[in-house]
């Protein structure tokens, strides 16, 4: 393994009680006048639904990004900027949100967090649903994300935002196995 990859993985870790107020100013930055911007409060809820399933990108004890994702339905998603109730009983992980502070962007992070995150998805959960927002659906596809645009969303979530949903990796289930178990609803 190299020294980089090494440093990657020490850097991206589990969400601790004292990461709340950096994760919440990471997300205010990166919103910045949009309608996007939770707030501690909703981001902490979030979190906390799933504690194994949300990590940091902590470079010297400061936060520059997160992910969070909690289990949630197929085809549906927590609504933005709302404390959300506890984990659902679910086979889909929903990546509620991912950032990384601009400038830190560029430098793999991101690729780092969501392999973190696939690796804690493998053992329980068979798919990875997010919304892609603020024109972020071709980076989802580059990643192998399916757009699901029946899938219906509140204008909270901005325009143009796309709900996607990718299978886990590591597990037995092609793409024509996952359309044929879990069918878009049509809307």
């Amino acid at each position: 393994m190299s020294e980089e990859r090494v440093g990657h993985d020490e850097r991206i870790r589990p969400v601790r009680d004292n990461d709340w107020p950096g994760i919440a100013a990471v997300e205010a930055a990166a919103y910045a006048g949009s309608s996007l911007t939770e707030g501690l409060a909703a981001l902490e809820s979030k979190g906390r639904a799933s504690p194994d399933t949300c990590f940091v990108l902590d470079l010297d004890g400061e936060i520059e990004g997160y992910l969070l994702a909690l289990p949630y339905p197929r085809f549906q998603y927590p609504p933005l900027a709302r404390v959300d109730e506890p984990a659902r009983d679910s086979r889909n992980l929903h990546l509620h949100d991912m950032v990384v502070a601009h400038e830190q962007r560029g430098n793999g992070w991101g690729r780092g967090l969501l392999t973190r995150l696939t690796a804690a998805a493998r053992p329980r959960f068979e798919h990875i649903s997010l919304v892609a927002v603020d024109g972020m659906a071709p980076f989802w596809a580059a990643h192998g994300y399916r757009a699901h645009p029946r899938v219906r969303l509140p204008e909270s979530y901005g325009e143009n935002a796309v709900y996607m949903s990718i299978a886990v990796s590591g597990r037995d289930t092609s793409p024509s196995e996952e359309a044929a178990r879990f069918p878009c609803p049509v809307s």
